[in-house]
């Protein structure tokens, strides 16, 4: 003979909703000022009794809400207001790698992110305990990021191209490219902005060269949209578009670069990494040889003619041969002049 089965109970429910949203949902009824008590809450998320005076315990021990109960309206409430939500449960070393990360978007600066960053930031401050907000203060002034060269930044410029990329709006600039004395006018249909080595660039479809191209914002001196939309395609990555690339140039080729450093950089070159492909050879007397897999030659031999005196090129030839070319034309520019 089956035994009569008991009706369901809510302590027999079980606790589905995470611990957070069941807090959220506790949270939003407190601000609201509906005085909910632990049967009423019971009933609206699921959980049994016991479940919810847990979750009102922890609110109000660990994340220091101002949570009471008022016997004369049966329920419980705020003592003084409650901006928002205190979700976040971060440790030390995640709360430090926040402060870093904030310190590094002062690069943003100007840019049509600074507001929303601000504004998130701002957001994850006020969902901190004072006292994690206290230790954030005091970090401020343990980091701090410098640049020597700060890009300019035409705003308007930027939000019109950041606008264009999240809509997929098609674009035609006026843009003059390096070198050349007056602007021209280009079609484009804008792929991506990227902050690279602390410059920005345009990646976008150029349909005069019918090819994908990097552009300047700063030598963009006039943009608008024409009207019309574009598909995104599907296979664009910026990884794999810079894959090959010392900086932003595209593939033109295929290159083993081979370079060697005397003892007075060497360690310099050892303490980054200067691309995925690099590969370094210790050598004797302190020397240190670097060797990489790059698809254009132009970004690298300008970063080689900054070491001066201490790099030297093995390899390509003609990676040599132009960096010789370049070197003696900076001696040529810098050679005294004799005296008439």
């Amino acid at each position: 003979m089956k035994r009569p089965r008991r009706p369901t109970t809510p302590e027999d429910l079980p606790s589905s909703r995470p611990p957070v949203e069941r807090m959220m949902r506790i949270h939003a009824l407190l601000h609201a000022g509906e005085f909910p008590n632990a049967p009423s809450l019971s009933s609206a998320l699921e959980v049994c009794v016991k479940t919810v005076r847990r979750d009102l315990q922890f609110m109000r021990d660990r994340m220091g809400l101002p949570i009471d109960f008022d016997t004369e309206r049966n329920g419980y409430f705020y003592t003084e207001e409650v901006d928002a939500f205190p979700s976040l449960q971060i440790s030390e070393g995640e709360l430090f790698a926040l402060m870093v990360a904030e310190k590094a978007l002062q690069q943003y600066r100007g840019t049509p992110f600074e507001e929303r960053l601000v504004t998130a930031l701002k957001k994850l401050e006020r969902a901190l305990p004072d006292t994690i907000s206290l230790n954030l203060a005091e970090w401020d002034h343990a980091i701090s990021f410098r640049t020597s060269a700060e890009p300019i930044v035409n705003l308007p410029v930027m939000e019109t191209l950041a606008s264009a990329i999240q809509r997929r709006q098609q674009l035609r600039l006026t843009y003059r490219k390096p070198g050349a004395r007056s602007p021209e006018e280009r079609v484009v249909d804008p792929h991506h902005l990227a902050n690279v080595n602390g410059d920005w660039y345009l990646f976008a479809f150029d349909h005069l060269r019918h090819a994908l191209r990097t552009f300047v914002p700063t030598r963009i001196a006039n943009v608008e949209p024409t009207g019309k939309s574009f598909a995104r395609p599907a296979r664009f990555a910026l990884e794999k578009q810079l894959r090959d690339s010392f900086g932003i140039f595209s593939t033109d080729g295929e290159y083993e670069v081979a370079l060697r450093f005397d003892e007075s950089v060497a360690d310099y070159i050892r303490e980054k990494r200067w691309h995925p492909s690099q590969r370094l050879t210790e050598l004797d007397g302190g020397e240190v040889e670097l060797h990489l897999k790059l698809g254009s030659l132009v970004e690298v031999q300008r970063w080689i003619l900054g070491w001066g005196g201490h790099a030297q090129v093995l390899a390509p030839r003609e990676l040599v041969e132009s960096t010789a070319l370049a070197a003696r034309q900076l001696l040529d520019r810098h050679a005294p002049t004799s005296a008439t």
